[in-house]
């Protein structure tokens, strides 16, 4: 994961300030993210040998928005990383409104050369949704942006938070429905965290009515249901996240992913098993 230096719209001004209501950058910015692209890749690199050591690696542009710059700009940061030894692609998160044109056909000229992923935050595909969370954005942005880099030849992945206020189950399951007809390549999942010190935590407390039960049962068998419900061909990199502890106010699950995805897993097995 690289924290090249960016922002986002919604925070310097340009559609609002203050960012999404639920973030935090300290819950998803691993401790190497600091420095140089360059002496990220190399820290990164250092945290993982000893696990995988003939490991290669995609230069992930996590932090904010990754595409949110001059196209210069945005042709010196990747150039700096896939000049690093083993870097044999690059995953690039933004927003739907942080890919103009120019940068689509760029990106599309680069996955010629060497691999290339989008990772588009959607997160919700409901406009009254994402006024509430502060994004800046609208549903139909979203679509538009997916069909764009679809339609240049670049694999688009999707970013999707489940229990965000005011969505019922019933919302939520036929967002399922709503990618099925998108080019989507594959899709991350997250639960809502609620973490300390961010307006979501706020109106958590103040409208505790409009979130949905998301004990680590309610919450595996809403995304299996979600995933059966989802066309073969759409890949699901992530189920859940994880934040640090010590910012997370709740889900308190006491789970790793892997522990989560198990769980998951069983319950999509037996909706397959049951459904036969």
């Amino acid at each position: 994961m690289i924290d090249a230096g960016f922002t986002c719209p919604n925070r310097d001004g340009k559609v609002g300030h203050g960012g999404c209501t639920f973030c935090r950058t300290e819950s998803f910015s691993p401790a190497y993210c600091q420095g140089s692209i360059a002496a990220q890749i190399e820290a990164g690199k250092k945290f993982f040998a000893g696990k995988y050591p003939d490991m290669k690696y995609l230069a992930y542009f996590q932090a904010f928005s990754n595409t949110y710059a001059p196209l210069e700009t945005l042709k010196q940061r990747y150039s700096e990383a896939l000049a690093c030894n083993d870097v044999v692609g690059l995953v690039i998160g933004t927003r739907p409104d942080c890919l103009p044109n120019e940068v689509v056909h760029y990106l599309a000229e680069l996955n010629q050369t060497t691999s290339v992923m989008v990772e588009i935050g959607v997160e919700s595909f409901y406009d009254k949704t994402l006024q509430r969370i502060n994004r800046g954005h609208t549903s139909a942005q979203s679509i538009d942006a997916i069909e764009r880099c679809a339609a240049a030849g670049l694999p688009v992945c999707i970013h999707l938070i489940v229990g965000l206020p005011g969505e019922s189950e019933a919302e939520i399951l036929s967002e399922a429905e709503i990618i099925n007809h998108l080019p989507v390549s594959s899709l991350k999942l997250h639960q809502l965290q609620i973490l300390k010190q961010t307006a979501m935590a706020h109106d958590w407390e103040l409208h505790r009515a409009d979130f949905l039960d998301l004990s680590l049962d309610c919450y595996a068998q809403l995304v299996a249901r979600f995933v059966r419900r989802l066309r073969p061909e759409v890949h699901v990199e992530r189920f859940a996240s994880s934040s640090p502890p010590s910012l997370l106010i709740a889900p308190r699950w006491g789970k790793k992913p892997s522990e989560v995805q198990k769980i998951i897993e069983s319950y999509i097995i037996n909706l397959k098993h049951n459904n036969k």
